[in-house]
């Protein structure tokens, strides 16, 4: 019921749900569009494809370059894990033009192919935080989809009124007022001087919609308080999600797994692994 303005960072309340003319700050998100060219998602995918593609759940496949993980009993080891893939090296250097990927060192890659035949889906969920840090980072190919955010938690947002502005601007709610453009907006911004309104978060849902070769990353609230899902209703042809995980502060420098992390890490950045 409510849409994601990446150039505001304001979920704004969808035309024809109950809470049009509304919106909130939704911090946590990073999207660009184009993070690749045309040629490069070809090149990628054909790699891609040259690999065999393992069933998983909800009419999925899926290819795995990261170590072996039990998540229940937090165990972790190399196992066959002997790096990403070669083709990866660029996407991950061009990370670095990104501010908010700053010192982002990716541990794992994980290739997840959806089908509309198939039905493919995810349900919501959290990604797990015992091994994998704060930033989720994930390339989206060959076709749009909406990565759907849901919250389980008893708190309540605020919500704002919007009203209209004749040059088509959002403002974001208290000092952060100087809001960018948002074509998708309805040339609305957030009246300040209205009364909010509390609604609970069980009853809100915030759409993301993913181009064709745009790049997201999920941290903060957007990671840890919101769960994310990709319903089958948004897979509308065959759509490649390329997910990297960075290691979490127990694996990291100053963590009580350290050694740990620095070998997985020197594994994963030779980037000369398979599938495992």
């Amino acid at each position: 019921n409510f849409t994601y303005c990446p150039a505001t960072g304001l979920a704004v309340g969808n035309e024809h749900s109950e809470f049009a003319g509304w919106a909130f700050l939704f911090p946590g998100v990073f999207l660009t569009e184009e993070f690749i060219s045309e040629d490069e998602e070809s090149e990628i995918v054909e790699l891609m494809d040259q690999d065999d593609w393992k069933p998983s759940q909800s009419g999925r496949k899926k290819q795995d370059y990261g170590p072996k993980v039990n998540f229940k009993k937090q165990r972790l080891k190399a196992g066959s894990f002997i790096g990403l893939p070669s083709f990866s090296k660029k996407i991950v250097t061009q990370m670095k033009d990104y501010s908010v990927l700053n010192g982002f060192l990716p541990v794992e890659q994980c290739n997840l192919d959806y089908m509309p035949e198939r039905g493919s889906a995810i349900d919501p969920h959290f990604d797990d935080w015992w091994l994998w840090g704060e930033r989720l980072v994930s390339l989206n190919l060959l076709s749009k989809t909406v990565l759907s955010m849901s919250c389980d938690s008893e708190d309540g947002i605020q919500l704002f009124p919007l009203f209209r502005k004749e040059k088509g601007e959002l403002s974001p709610p208290g000092s952060l007022t100087q809001a960018s453009a948002c074509e998708d907006s309805g040339k609305q911004r957030i009246n300040c001087t209205s009364s909010p309104r509390l609604v609970p978060s069980k009853e809100v849902t915030v759409a993301i919609h993913l181009p064709r070769r745009s790049l997201v990353v999920l941290y903060g609230d957007a990671r840890y308080k919101w769960k994310h899902a990709i319903y089958r209703k948004h897979i509308e042809h065959r759509r490649i999600c390329v997910t990297f995980r960075e290691l979490s502060a127990e694996f990291s420098t100053g963590g009580r797994h350290e050694e740990l992390g620095k070998e997985l890490l020197k594994i994963a950045l030779s980037f000369k692994g398979r599938p495992v």
